[in-house]
């Protein structure tokens, strides 16, 4: 396959010198064969011209590089075009659980790129309402949580035709690539980050509601107690008591670009190198 790869940007950690560094070789290599490489600012590099987030959604792109940890590569997918892949490099970040290779391997990784030995990764994402204004869509989860910390609210859980109330703290729902993020945390599965569905999980829940695992389909949360609504860790909007938090599939999946297929992904990023029972 003969890469089209034309148009590039690259968005790295916020203050990383390690991930302006890897950015810094990424322009370089780019710029050698003649593709456009843009800047999102505030990093600027040789050879790269500087954009602004606001405008980055409206620059023509064929490929995003997100250089910097798990956090990086969720804010990236809120700030590009819909539409745009995305390829996640490891520097200056954890563990790195989205990211398809750490700083040690770009020269290759760029080669490869622009070589057309790659291949797209689509994930889920979701997406809510409050009161008719839509919160930017989650690639990895929507966490609703109590605000005062001496009440427990009356949680209702509309889906699939049924509602479910219990007292509890709040609930995340998760797509399968955020299976090993706040969900996993407090007990969920792992799942295999191509599935089509949700987990539900309850965060100390009074009666124990157990977590669910759905189809991907509307569900509607209400709170009796004022509560926030937090995008992917990074985003928090605040809600008023009993006003309906509608959550649903984002049209536009996530686009990854990977150079290598693996099994199940997420299991070898959290140190699981074979199954054992």
């Amino acid at each position: 396959m003969v890469s089209n790869i034309r148009r590039a940007a690259i968005i790295t950690k916020m203050d990383s010198s390690e991930a302006s560094a890897a950015a810094s070789k990424v322009a370089r290599l780019l710029g050698e064969s003649k593709v456009k490489v843009y800047s999102v600012l505030p990093l600027e590099v040789t050879g790269a011209a500087p954009v602004s987030q606001e405008k980055l959604k409206d620059t023509e792109l064929d490929l995003v590089f997100a250089i910097g940890g798990d956090g990086t590569t969720l804010r990236a997918f809120r700030t590009i075009p819909s539409k745009v892949p995305l390829f996640s490099i490891n520097s200056g970040g954890h563990r790195g659980i989205l990211s398809e290779i750490g700083a040690d391997s770009i020269e290759q990784a760029v080669h490869a790129i622009l070589g057309g030995k790659y291949f797209y990764d689509s994930r889920t994402r979701i997406q809510a309402t409050i009161n008719g204004k839509v919160l930017p869509p989650a690639l990895n989860d929507i966490l609703i949580t109590r605000v005062s910390l001496t009440r427990t609210p009356l949680v209702s859980i509309k889906l699939m035709g049924d509602e479910i109330k219990q007292r509890m703290d709040g609930i995340v729902v998760s797509t399968p690539t955020g299976s090993t993020g706040h969900s996993f945390s407090i007990g969920g599965p792992v799942l295999h980050e191509g599935m089509s569905c949700l987990i539900l999980s309850p965060i100390a829940s009074v009666n124990r509601m157990p977590q669910l695992v759905i189809p991907v389909e509307d569900i509607v949360v209400q709170s009796t107690y004022e509560s926030h609504i937090i995008i992917d860790g990074q985003e928090t909007f605040r809600v008023d008591a009993d006003k309906p938090i509608k959550i649903f599939r984002f049209p536009d999946d996530a686009t990854f670009l990977r150079l290598q297929k693996k099994g199940m992904r997420q299991l070898a990023k959290l140190g699981f190198s074979k199954f054992e029972f």
